[in-house]
């Protein structure tokens, strides 16, 4: 079957006997070149393992699972997720996990299926855990080679920003930290059924080639980030005062650093909050 054929999804649907749940971001793709775009963009072949979150159908599973050595996708709708497993059954290369992306354990599932493989996340992800989740891929120091996945564009355009632009905040820096986000392509919103209210795009984030930052400190890295972009209005300064160091002292780290007291936290680029971060040891 044509996955993105909006008479096939109807069926499927109709099938199982559920309703499109905008609440869990079922937005399915109707675009086949999407797909495509999001699969050529990951860069994977048959040597690697995927893991997708959010299949819905199986549009990107079916995708990814002709090109890749092994899927697993991960399902929190338990009528999809068994669709899944009916629908898959014939493929020896795809897993299907029901479960809660958020809370499940990723590198156990790296360790117990994808074992031995170059990993990567390729997934059209439920939008209102975008962030969350892209934290959790990120932080959780697993083997990874990058991340392709499709978000909002605004969130897309929040994670690549750099600094001194509106976009920019701690979500952009933390990405960065991690990663190389690149935004591939955009994606209009008559590319998915039901259309979201929404404009998407499909963004990469590159960690096998990144260099990560030496930092003394994450924590206080990231504290000193969150605290400046606490209260944007605020002077890095005034932001930074809630940390509870010395007013004095502050004034002159900032200082030393960018030569302003004045400088707020969005003029900052990633080696600044560091040198900074640093200075709070």
């Amino acid at each position: 079957m044509e996955l993105t054929n909006p008479e096939t999804i109807k069926a499927i649907m109709n099938g199982l006997g559920v309703k499109f749940n905008k609440s869990l971001g079922q937005n399915f793709l109707i675009d086949k070149s999407v797909v495509d775009c999001a699969v050529d963009a990951s860069g994977i072949d048959e040597r690697y393992g995927v893991i997708e979150v959010g299949p819905g159908i199986g549009t990107l599973t079916a995708e990814l699972s002709r090109v890749a050595g092994k899927v697993v996708a991960i399902e929190l709708d338990r009528s999809i997720a068994s669709y899944l497993h009916d629908a898959f059954i014939a493929y020896d290369n795809v897993t299907i996990i029901q479960g809660d992306a958020l809370k499940i354990d990723l590198k156990q599932i790296i360790e117990e299926h994808l074992k031995g493989m170059p990993v990567v996340v390729v997934a059209n992800l439920p939008y209102y855990i975008t962030t969350p989740l892209i934290m959790k891929f990120l932080e959780e120091d697993l083997p990874l080679e990058s991340i392709t996945v499709m978000i909002q564009k605004e969130v897309a355009d929040r994670l690549c920003a750099e600094a001194g632009t509106k976009e920019y905040g701690a979500i952009s820096l933390a990405v960065q930290y991690y990663s190389d986000p690149e935004i591939i392509r955009i994606v209009a919103p008559e590319c998915f059924m039901p259309p979201p209210r929404v404009t998407s795009a499909i963004i990469r984030m590159d960690i096998k080639n990144h260099v990560k930052p030496k930092v003394l400190n994450e924590k206080m890295l990231f504290k000193v980030i969150k605290a400046a972009f606490g209260q944007r209005r605020k002077t890095l300064v005034n932001a930074l005062s809630t940390l509870g160091k010395d007013k004095e002292f502050i004034k002159n780290t900032v200082l030393s650093v960018t030569g302003s007291e004045k400088i707020r936290g969005e003029q900052l680029d990633l080696c600044q909050f560091i040198q900074i971060s640093e200075k709070f040891e």
